[in-house]
């Protein structure tokens, strides 16, 4: 059974099979998926898609242009679609395409749905509802397709609904008393139109109905600079109201609201409705209190309710951090798949009491496709807000943010925990200088190697052991697990010991009522060295390690769907030339590329696959690399080792 579609258009277009992420191929497929998305299943014409592509003098093949991307598109949409076919999901009518999508399958109407349902409330369920749809939002509409700065028009109108929403959704929670809800998508939607008088000024009253009233008038004085440097204009009426207001209404410096977590007084108004503006804007019942003190920030992730095993792992950071005072991070690399995200997360927690002065927390993408790794910049102004800092105190310069940052963190005890990052470079400014903080960090590479400083710490993580991964089992699956042992070990080895595949393996036994765990065992075995033994659990296998993919270099990509042909489990440096077609300097080069999270050299110099990485890599090359390519390997391989002088060497 095909997996559901889902696309998502509030940010970079994307789109899945379920949980597996959709490569939508080139620029000019993007953006045609992103305006057939924009229309919400209208039609969008020939015409519009060529004006879409080629902004001046299409070519005279641009129609077929056009066609050919769309059939590309079916069969991404749709995989074993032959050529030419018409499909079921991108639908041509003539002159005209379009996308089958409902309601639930795309962001935009569930985004517009939640609104709608919003504008129709009042009170806090109002905001309630406004906040989850504005969470959808990641960037800007179809973010990173524009060229030579020119949006369009359909695209901007999406924008636009945001931004409505934004406004309406502050007016909301000024008028119910609770403006800290949607205070975090208020502060984005104002960065992405710093120009927009109107979302400005509900900012400046957002932030001192919070108790953040030096912060409003920071920012006040920001937003005048700006509209002076990049358009030549003074404030406009709505900000100077919202100024107003921040000027006129004084709180004592001391009483009950300046205490540690109390709420201030935010309104008295009875008004009501969720999105219609205020006659008189701002509100005029808006009663501003004084900045309070902040709690410290505490945003560690949930601990894993089955965390089992890594008692080895535990005891060696534990060991670091009592024998040496200095310690600042803690760099835990290993596999895709391996368990980082959940070990690092359960580290914290243990660890949190020790750091008085809150958690910090930030997925640093760092093997997500595209652009959409997060900056050290970006980081560090989500951190600073976190701590306190006006967004208009932020320093635009990185050094100055890392200075800042810094700064703070040297007069208090924090923890810091960085997940998914992709080498020294991305983090090497968020550690902390001097004082006792402490990081801890993921990555699927060893990312110090002779970089980090004194205090950063490597702490790699293998496979579990026999032993761990039966307690993972019994842990997930209680009395079953000690009911079938053989079948526990069978699921075991077909899992090759790997937690993200044990864990599929257990949530799918519990999830499917009837199938015992001899059946589990039984439907991996059949499908010996392939994904589809994991049943709909193979796609959370695939998006997994298709990160680690996705970031190899086109030669390195080539040789890892290569390696699975070779007839043993381990091979040579040697062999893996001879395999590939290259040099020996080359070949040691995309080796250590590869090995930095997709291979493992053993303690003799030959270089071996996890099991499950070698079934994904096989289906890789059965998908991408033309037969006669793979059957050109296999026979360098056999003559290799038959002893042919001339491949494997260093030429």
């Amino acid at each position: 059974m095909t997996s559901p579609l889902s696309f998502a258009i509030l940010g970079p277009v994307r789109a899945w099979h379920g949980q597996a992420e959709i490569d939508l191929g080139t620029r000019q497929q993007r953006l045609i998926v992103a305006l057939l998305l924009a229309r919400a299943g209208g039609a969008v014409s020939v015409a519009e898609l060529v004006d879409l592509l080629w902004e001046s003098d299409p070519p005279p093949s641009a129609v077929n242009v056009v066609h050919r991307h769309v059939g590309v598109l079916r069969r991404r949409f749709e995989p074993g679609l032959p050529t030419r076919a018409a499909g079921s999901v991108l639908i041509r009518d003539g002159a005209e395409y379009r996308l089958r999508i409902d309601g639930q399958s795309l962001d935009l109407l569930r985004f517009r749905r939640l609104v709608a349902r919003a504008d129709g409330s009042s009170g806090a369920p109002a905001v309630a509802l406004y906040r989850e749809g504005l969470a959808l939002w990641r960037e800007r509409c179809a973010a990173g397709l524009q060229a030579g700065g020119r949006v369009h028009p359909e695209f901007v109108a999406v924008d636009g609904e945001r931004f409505a929403a934004v406004r309406a959704a502050t007016d909301a929670a000024l008028r119910a008393g609770c403006t800290h809800v949607v205070l975090p998508a208020i502060r984005q939607a104002a960065e992405v139109e710093p120009l927009d008088e109107a979302l400005q000024a509900r900012l400046l009253l957002a932030l001192a109905a919070d108790g953040r009233r030096a912060e409003a008038l920071a920012a006040y004085a920001d937003i005048e600079r700006r509209l002076g440097d990049e358009l030549g204009i003074q404030p406009g009426g709505d900000l100077r109201a919202a100024r107003d207001r921040l000027l006129d209404h004084d709180a004592p410096a001391d009483g009950a609201r300046s205490r540690r977590g109390a709420k201030p007084a935010l309104i008295r108004s009875g008004a009501s409705g969720g999105g219609a503006e205020p006659e008189s804007w701002p509100p005029a019942e808006v009663e501003l209190s004084q900045p309070t003190p902040t709690d410290p920030p505490a945003q560690l992730p949930a601990d894993h309710p089955y965390f089992s095993g890594r008692r080895d792992v535990l005891a060696a950071a534990r060991e670091l951090l009592a024998g040496d005072r200095r310690t600042t991070a803690l760099l835990i690399d290993g596999m895709p798949g391996v368990g980082k995200t959940t070990l690092a997360v359960h580290l914290a927690h243990q660890l949190a009491a020790r750091y008085p002065g809150g958690q910090l927390h930030a997925d640093l993408r760092g093997f997500a496709s595209g652009d959409l790794a997060m900056t050290p910049a970006e980081a560090l102004r989500g951190f600073l807000w976190s701590l306190g800092v006006a967004p208009a105190a932020i320093p635009a310069e990185l050094h100055a943010q890392t200075g800042l940052y810094r700064g703070i963190l040297a007069e208090r005890r924090m923890l810091i925990l960085l997940d998914n990052c992709r080498d020294w470079d991305q983090i090497r400014h968020l550690l902390p200088g001097t004082g006792g903080s402490l990081v801890i960090a993921t990555s699927r590479r060893r990312i110090n190697g002779g970089a980090g400083p004194a205090g950063a710490h490597p702490l790699h993580l293998d496979l579990l052991t026999d032993a761990e991964a039966r307690e993972l089992l019994t842990r997930r699956l209680g009395d079953a697990a000690a009911v079938d042992p053989a079948a526990v070990d069978e699921i075991i080895a077909r899992c090759g010991r790997l937690p993200l595949a044990l864990a599929l393996v257990a949530t799918r036994g519990v999830g499917r009522g009837g199938l015992s765990l001899p059946a589990v065992a039984g439907e991996l075995a059949e499908t010996d060295g392939r994904l589809t033994g994991f049943g709909d659990a193979r796609a959370d296998l695939e998006a997994i390690f298709s990160w680690s993919y996705r970031a190899l270099t086109p030669e390195a990509a080539r040789l890892f769907r290569l390696l699975p042909l070779h007839p043993a489990g381990e091979l040579s440096t040697r062999a893996a030339a001879a395999l590939g077609g290259l040099s020996l300097r080359s070949a040691r080069g995309l080796l250590a590329e590869l090995g930095a999270q997709l291979l493992v050299q053993a303690g003799d110099g030959r270089w071996r696959m996890h099991d499950l990485l070698r079934a994904y890599a096989v289906e890789l090359g059965e998908e991408h690399d033309d037969p006669a390519e793979r059957d050109a390997a296999v026979e360098r391989a056999v003559h290799f080792a038959n002893g042919d002088p001339t491949l494997g060497g260093p030429a």
